[in-house]
């Protein structure tokens, strides 16, 4: 203990030493930081405070690139944040500001990175499995569709692309960088902190009211307070773009506590994951989401399939009362009574109205097997192209629109690339001997299942940070197995 603290006073030292008194303290060092205080203050007090702030964020911008270049950890938990609080911030801004270019900027000094990196390696083994394969198959898809003769203008393929294929490079960022498992469990703290983050900002919404802020955007655009607010209630969405959004992020962190309480963890470690999952389940329901209420029971199911004991099945029994009971109980409470009414769904004009778009659109389906074209349906058609027969479609679904954009063809490629993901997530979960690490691969493939089924009634893959985690569960599940393996070799090689 005495050594260490001799070692800290003297790496203290050295330090304040060379940086401060050496480096900081040099005559030229002083100078120029003199010399730019006295120009940024001249520039701010004659062009104004927004020149200011512009020179401030360069100023952070430039050490926050190295650092993302440089330090892939710290870029990936730099992505990982921004993605979570970009729609936040986005409120205080007006609302045509392009504040996403900031997570383009960070994807894309990521991928810079990775490059730099694997110079020096060499090392592509990391990438040889099936999940990366679909994944190189479905991106080259994507980038086929730019000779879709059907494709209104080339604009809605190259917005739309940006979106899809750049980001899905975040899978091999993730694959080739995560290392450890210390970093796992330190990106599966930051997932749960930020989901309560999320959740606890539903509650005050739900609870206490809106911010002014918040009141000022929901009311900014025409027609967003009438979207938001159906049978007497206002559906909240924490700090995410949308309730949506926000409630495949509750359900992904009550899947993430499920899997962990699983796992050889202490019975009070156990409690409070349980406290916090059973309240990204409360907040949940303030989302108004329907679909995502059906999601929780069949993950549920999902696990007790792969986990089969005596114990688990009387727990799900006993959860499994619990929610006929909230389905059947009459009430007058706008939340519970949404809830319940994703259960009868039949009984739901939204439904309906659903089940009749897909039943219009299925001949022009049929007839155009590889679609329409990228983006050609959502905001890029309804801007490029306002006339085109595919602007006007409300494609609600995330299947019915890649079959409606990308064709049968299309379709049948994410459905069995989805069939692999979640086969292989299985079999990894089988394989895998570390507890620790088979709790990981067991909470990503519950993500991927559940934003699998998410994907019928809405479009679960494509906001952020849920298309981020999407990734970012695809290659957890291709490390874990991984770290599994190596961790193993070692005990192999002394048998033999």
């Amino acid at each position: 203990m005495l050594n260490s603290d001799v070692d800290g006073k003297a790496y203290r030292k050295t330090f304040w030493h060379r940086i401060i008194l050496k480096k900081l303290s040099a005559p030229i060092v002083i100078l120029f930081l003199l010399v730019s205080s006295l120009a940024v203050s001249f520039v701010v007090a004659r062009e104004g405070y927004v020149l200011g702030i512009i020179i401030l964020c360069g100023v952070i911008a430039i050490p926050v690139a190295y650092a993302v270049v440089a330090h892939p950890n710290s870029g990936m938990v730099i992505l990982i944040l921004l993605s979570f609080f970009v729609n936040e911030s986005s409120r205080f801004l007006p609302e045509p500001t392009p504040i996403g270019l900031v997570l383009d900027a960070v994807t894309y000094l990521l991928i810079l990175g990775f490059f730099v990196r694997q110079k020096k390696e060499h090392d592509w083994s990391y990438f040889k499995n099936s999940i990366t394969y679909f994944v190189l198959i479905w991106i080259g898809y994507n980038i086929f569709e730019i000779i879709n003769p059907e494709q209104p203008t080339i604009l809605e393929w190259v917005f739309t692309v940006r979106t899809i294929a750049f980001i899905m490079l975040m899978y091999f960022i993730f694959l080739y960088h995560i290392r450890s498992k210390e970093y796992i469990r330190f990106l599966i703290k930051l997932l749960l902190v930020l989901e309560l983050i999320g959740a606890l900002a539903a509650f005050q919404q739900e609870q206490f009211g809106l911010f002014s802020f918040e009141n000022i955007w929901l009311n900014r655009e025409p027609g967003r307070f009438q979207l938001l607010f159906i049978g007497g209630h206002l559906r909240k969405w924490g700090v995410f773009s949308d309730p949506v959004v926000f409630a495949f992020n509750m359900v992904s962190g009550c899947l993430i506590c499920i899997s962990l309480i699983l796992s050889k963890i202490s019975k009070m470690k156990k409690i409070i994951l349980g406290l916090i999952g059973s309240f990204f389940f409360m907040t949940l329901l303030y989302s108004g989401t329907r679909s995502s209420y059906v999601i929780v029971p069949a993950a549920l199911v999902m696990v007790v399939i792969l986990n089969f004991n005596i114990r688990l099945f009387f727990v799900t029994i006993f959860v499994g009362l619990g929610l006929a009971f909230m389905i059947m109980v009459p009430t007058r409470n706008p939340t519970i009574a949404r809830f319940q009414s994703a259960f009868k769904p039949t009984h739901d004009r939204s439904f309906e109205t659903r089940a009749e778009n897909q039943e219009r659109i299925k001949p022009y389906i049929l007839a155009h097997p590889i679609g329409g074209g990228l983006g050609s349906v959502g905001i890029w058609g309804a801007r490029f192209a306002p006339n085109s027969y595919l602007a006007k479609f409300p494609p609600d679904s995330g299947y019915v629109r890649i079959a409606v954009e990308l064709g049968y063809v299309g379709l049948f490629i994410f459905c069995l690339f989805n069939f692999v993901v979640l086969y292989k997530g299985i079999t990894y979960y089988y394989l895998i001997k570390d507890p620790e690490l088979k709790s990981y691969c067991l909470a990503m493939v519950l993500i991927i299942f559940a934003l699998d089924i998410g994907n019928y009634p809405q479009q679960s893959t494509v906001q952020y940070p849920t298309n981020i985690l999407y990734f970012l569960a695809l290659a957890l599940i291709n490390v874990t197995m991984r770290l599994d393996i190596e961790q193993r070799q070692p005990k192999t090689a002394i048998a033999r």
